[in-house]
């Protein structure tokens, strides 16, 4: 790296110095090297990129104009897609519990994949800490849903943080870090994404020295898609297409059917209720592109512009009407599991696109890499710096989702099978020719091969994530439901899934 070689010279320089010097007392060499030394590690660390990582909540891979959606206007994400490296297969591993944004995040920070990752984050040292123990300093303003403790131990900096899941944007309240604690949280008068954004601008444009970790994970566009009244963007839910793999209702119980997600539209599913959501949806996640933009603007007039790499990414997908679902608890590619990944900045080629595939929890790995910081102990993920280099090069070539103790998939190049263990359902789908998950191929006897190759690949995944839950069960339920059967049966457990954060 080059800021490295500078570095290393000086040290030389410092060296031929003393040696040369043989008059000098050993105090003024001892000083002379103290300060060279100073100023080579000055030099390094201002060269050293800067990191902005944008990072949103529920958003859809396919939700971007320039990766190829023509109903949405994301004219912000998309100068990024047009000036960084888009990653068409990158996933979050899934969630043991109904919100699984908090071991998405979790995994994200930490480099630990699901099964050993700490969701508090208290256990071990995370990325962005060891970004500040590298000499950087490092900010967070946004959605924390991981637990205030851990805040600390993370961030030095933390201004304008939602320590919650969801809520009212125009009514949240939000606090800093001071004195390693957040202080009492705050309504501040204006919507939360704005808020986000106005303390990420502020921060960028206070730094003058060490290089900086900006991390910026908004709340949007998590429901309630509440987007202040002034936002011009509207959408008409007439002209928006419907999910091509659009249901009434999930043909079988996945396990969570009733779960506060799948009640925000009735059953069965019409194409007018998913289409007056997804214009919502669309609408907000057009006012985050508008809070991403001006973060972008205040980065392109700073002194940070030519030297820092920005990421944007999301903690998962979310169904909104595909497969006949509604929220993120499932295993499918855009309901869930798979979300957007742009990486721009001083060395990442433009405009290009890579079909390696990749978790989250790889990517703070990659830019420690690049950015010359020591990954923390605990850290699993793998980085990606090659295939920043040559979006040709592959990555990981297998990969493996969970969801609580009811779902479990796998997947390659090609192929990707999921199992429904308390229901005995298998669904094998062959993502190149049917890349919306429409045809279950499992059942067919010519695809029976490759159901028990994916089955054994499953199974030897799950070893090598630390994951013992069993593929197959005894007893088995009926994988026949009906929304109103669920709903009863979830009453007289005294259950209510409606109220599921």
């Amino acid at each position: 790296m080059a800021w490295l070689a500078v570095a290393c010279r000086m040290v030389l320089v410092a060296t031929a110095f003393i040696q040369r010097s043989e008059s000098n007392t050993l105090k003024i060499k001892s000083l002379t090297i103290a300060l060279l030394l100073t100023a080579a590690t000055t030099i390094a660390a201002t060269r050293r990129p800067n990191v902005l990582f944008i990072f949103a909540d529920d958003m859809r891979a396919d939700t971007i104009a320039a990766l190829g959606n023509p109903s949405i206007q994301t004219p912000n994400l998309d100068r990024l897609v047009r000036s960084g490296l888009a990653f068409n297969r990158a996933y979050m591993q899934g969630g043991l519990g109904g919100a699984t944004c908090v071991p998405s995040r979790a995994m994200l920070l930490s480099g630990k994949s699901l099964f050993r990752v700490d969701e508090k984050l208290m256990r071990d040292e995370t990325w962005p800490a060891a970004f500040g123990r590298s000499g950087y300093t490092t900010f967070i303003s946004g959605k924390w849903h991981n637990g205030t403790a851990s805040l600390p131990k993370s961030f030095q900096i933390a201004r304008g943080i939602f320590a919650g899941g969801m809520g009212n944007p125009m009514k949240m309240k939000l606090s800093n870090l001071s004195e390693n604690k957040t202080a009492n949280p705050k309504n501040l008068p204006k919507h939360a994404c704005a808020s986000f954004a106005d303390e990420a601008i502020r921060f960028i444009n206070e730094q003058t020295g060490a290089p900086f970790f900006c991390y910026v994970p908004f709340d949007a566009p998590h429901d309630p898609h509440i987007v202040p009244d002034e936002f011009p963007i509207h959408y008409d839910p007439a002209k928006l297409p419907m999910p091509p793999n659009f249901l009434p209702q999930h043909p079988w119980n996945n396990g969570e059917m009733i779960i506060r997600d799948e009640q925000l539209l009735p059953w069965p599913r019409t194409p007018e209720d998913v289409r007056a959501f997804n214009a919502e949806y669309y609408r907000y996640i057009s006012y985050l592109d508008a809070q991403i933009g001006r973060i972008l603007d205040a980065l392109a007039v700073s002194p940070h512009a030519t030297n820092t790499i920005i990421v944007f990414s999301a903690d998962s997908g979310v169904a909104r009407g595909s497969h006949g679902l509604i929220g993120k608890q499932n295993l499918y590619e855009l309901d869930s599991i798979r979300v957007p990944l742009i990486v721009s900045g001083p060395g990442i080629l433009a405009g290009q696109r890579t079909d390696a595939m990749c978790y989250l929890f790889d990517v703070l790995p990659t830019l420690g890499k690049i950015c010359d910081v020591s990954a923390p102990k605990s850290s699993e993920g793998i980085e990606f710096t090659a295939t920043l280099n040559n979006p040709a090069k592959p990555a990981r070539k297998e990969m493996m989702f969970a969801y609580r103790h009811v779902q479990r998939a796998v997947r390659d190049e090609r192929w990707k099978l999921i199992r429904y263990p308390v229901v005995n359902k298998t669904q094998l789908f062959d993502l190149e020719s049917d890349p919306f998950e429409i045809t279950n191929l499992a059942e067919q006897p010519k695809h029976a091969a490759k159901v028990e190759e994916l089955m054994a690949m499953l199974a030897r995944k799950q070893k090598e994530f630390g994951d013992t839950t069993a593929l197959t069960v005894q007893n088995p339920k009926p994988a026949a439901w009906s929304p109103e059967e669920a709903i009863k049966a979830a009453a007289k457990k005294g259950n209510n899934p409606a109220t599921q954060p």
